[in-house]
């Protein structure tokens, strides 16, 4: 034990930036440097880690939804959306029709021919602490089916008592539904990208009026991260709590795993999350490998300022920050923090995420609420819109089948690797415009293929076809297939194809034994209870 609180206490001194630094990301924001070493004095700038901001009075809270409300408000814009399209009532029932058209067809094409226009679906993807669902709508013109198109994430509320977010991504869902068939922007979005938006990461942290969830931890801590473990035990420790390793997906927060488990279900091309505290886009790396406060750049720096720069400049005041140059801020040279969502976001799902501050005071009064939306509608629309309108996209093929290949992409002098979905091999890259790019598309068993491109400021199509690779494999397949079969009976056909295939019969053979054999020893117990039974039920008889 005298170890380990040595251990922590070493790990703490040095990495002194990590205490006293209260809240944005979403806290309170005081005037900062651009950089500067970790010993620079910004007390006020930061997150609390060990203190907890007092629980916002009942008054100030009075406005906002409450969680049944933000419930009740998720279903009936779904209803709302689904009059106007008549779609969603139909979706509703759709998977009788996906589970029929499994077995007879193609389900995607055949939904897509019955239904057009604009769909919405709520789903939840999980639960809080104290079960609150985590709803979801989705706005797409084919919610739900896969299509070669990016797919952007809002994500709210991560911080308890910062709930403009929530409020803020249900007036944006509310928007679109009303503008998409007016509107290019809104019909842009629609039927180019598959927008998510999760309102409230943290229900119960909402309804405490407090940070953390219902445990007290920061969600935005919980994540697995690239620099730090025995820093965040210890930090942790010395609260009282207990911080997983990276490896402990099970120990961690339950909002934390759904948004861990969403992310592998769904290859999103970007996203963002919603805090208050501040008025400034942050974007990666939020922590550094030495601890201490100072830029530190993502390999994809430049395509990430660019996004951070999409929104601040289309906000109504960001861009002319007097704290931040142009609106924006590398989160490391802001202040250092470990286990947050948005390098884990960028280093495990590909997807790039910025932190938005939307909001100097945490949790504003609900009368500020229209102003905050008016201020923050055009960067939240441009920034999702971003998506299609630039970088690059594509998909792979094989040059022998013309199969869909989920290859990788990668861009020569960037250390960063995107994979293209399963199903349809598209992918969607993120790039800064008016730069040249080597673009190079990968799959293993295939040769690699670069292209140099030039980008301009609109989106571009690059797909790639890819050539197989001949390996030793392939050939002595090849020489079993193209066998001359002339001048031979078919009995020596027959003894052919069986000497050339004996080793795989053979396994198969021994598969189906022991499947066999498993399925009679659980039989065994069943067949003996049977007899046992009739044998007492005859002799009561």
């Amino acid at each position: 034990m005298k170890l380990v609180l040595c251990s922590c206490l070493l790990h703490l001194v040095l990495s002194s930036s990590l205490f006293g630094h209260a809240g944005a990301r979403g806290g309170e924001s005081r005037s900062l440097p651009s950089s500067g070493s970790a010993t620079d004095g910004y007390a006020g700038a930061a997150r609390h880690l060990f203190g907890e901001r007092p629980a916002v009075s009942p008054d100030v809270a009075r406005g906002y939804m409450t969680n049944s409300d933000l419930e009740n408000a998720v279903k009936a814009f779904g209803r709302r959306c689904g009059n106007i399209s008549r779609i969603y009532s139909a979706l509703r029932d759709f998977s009788l029709i996906i589970e029929v058209q499994t077995v007879c067809g193609d389900a995607d094409s055949f939904f897509a021919s019955l239904f057009e226009g604009f769909v919405v679906m709520d789903i939840s993807i999980g639960k809080s602490v104290n079960g609150v669902p985590l709803w979801v709508i989705e706005i797409s013109d084919k919610p739900g089916i896969e299509e070669a198109e990016p797919a952007f994430k809002f994500i709210g509320n991560v911080h308890g008592d910062e709930p403009v977010g929530r409020e803020l991504l249900m007036l944006l869902a509310n928007w679109i539904c009303d503008n998409y068939l007016k509107d290019p922007l809104a019909k842009l979005i629609v039927e180019n990208v598959h927008l998510h938006l999760l309102p409230s990461m943290n229900p119960d942290g909402f309804r405490l009026r407090r940070r953390g969830n219902a445990n007290n931890i920061d969600l935005n801590r919980d994540f697995p991260d690239q620099f730090c473990c025995i820093i965040l035990c210890c930090v942790y420790f010395m609260k009282g709590q207990f911080f997983p390793m990276n490896g402990d997906i099970s120990s961690r927060q339950p909002e934390t795993r759904a948004i861990m488990k969403w992310l592998r279900g769904i290859r999103f091309t970007a996203s963002a999350s919603l805090h208050g505290g501040a008025l400034v886009a942050n974007y990666p790396w939020d922590g550094t490998e030495d601890k201490r406060r100072h830029y530190f750049a993502s390999p994809d720096d430049e395509a990430f300022r660019f996004m951070a720069s999409i929104y601040s400049r289309s906000h109504r005041n960001m861009s002319l920050s007097k704290e931040f140059e142009g609106g924006i801020t590398n989160g490391a040279a802001w202040y250092p923090i470990y286990g947050g969502m948005q390098d884990w976001n960028y280093i495990h799902g590909g997807c790039f995420e910025l932190t938005l501050e939307v909001s100097d005071n945490k949790w504003p009064n609900a009368s500020e609420l229209p102003t905050l939306w008016e201020y923050n509608k055009m960067s939240m629309l441009n920034l999702v819109a971003s998506v299609s309108k630039t970088g690059v996209h594509g998909r792979i093929y094989s040059s022998d089948s013309g199969r869909p290949l989920p290859g990788f992409v990668l861009i020569k002098g960037i250390n960063s690797t995107i994979q293209a979905s399963r199903g349809l091999a598209d992918y969607h890259r993120v790039l800064a415009p008016g730069a040249k790019y080597e673009v190079v598309a990968s799959m293993p068993g295939y040769k690699p293929k670069t292209t140099t491109i030039w980008l301009e400021e609109g989106a571009m199509t690059l797909d790639f076809i890819l050539d197989p690779v001949a390996t030793p494999v392939d050939n002595q397949l090849k020489s079993i297939c193209d066998c001359s079969c002339s001048g031979k009976s078919s009995i020596e056909l027959l003894g052919f194809v069986w000497n050339a295939h004996l080793g795989v019969y053979f396994l198969l053979i021994l598969i189906v034994l022991a499947l066999i054999c498993i399925l009679f020893r659980r039989r065994m117990p069943v067949l003996k209870h049977r007899q046992t039974g009739a044998l007492k039920k005859s002799v009561v008889v």
